[in-house]
């Protein structure tokens, strides 16, 4: 017997992206790691915050990282009139004590949300991380 004469099934092609149409929102960026580490390291963050407009992580790390870095600003600048007061009212070292302390802090917090914001995850800061969602800038 011979086989019967079937006609290959129709294939469909879908057309192409029109010219000049902007990328897809939320695109990622190919220093997708660089834009992260950098949205850490203080008023560096505005470079991806300015460069890479059309990744929406990278733009949520580097708000992220401007928040965290003024709100380090203003807890030191606490923590310098505290330790003036301090040294002042002779309790000796604590007001070294405590600047050395949030330093190390500070230096934790930013590792952590550099290895997580390189891994793909965010490191979610109480009272700070929720205005990095908002739109400003």
């Amino acid at each position: 017997m011979s086989e019967p004469n079937v006609p290959p099934p129709p294939s469909y092609t879908p057309p192409p992206p029109p010219t000049g149409a902007p990328p897809p929102s939320g695109t990622v960026s190919p220093n997708r790691g660089l834009m992260i580490v950098l949205s850490y390291l203080g008023i560096l963050a505005l470079i991806p915050l300015r460069v890479e407009k059309d990744d929406s992580e990278v733009q949520w790390h580097a708000k992220n990282g401007l928040l965290l870095t003024g709100v380090w600003i203003a807890i030191g600048i606490i923590l310098s009139i505290f330790s003036t007061v301090v040294a002042f009212a002779d309790f000796g070292c604590t007001g070294c004590l405590l600047n050395s302390v949030f330093l190390i802090v500070i230096l934790v917090v930013h590792v952590l949300a550099i290895v997580k914001g390189v891994n793909g995850q965010r490191l979610i800061i109480p009272a700070i991380s929720q205005y990095a969602d908002r739109t400003w800038f």
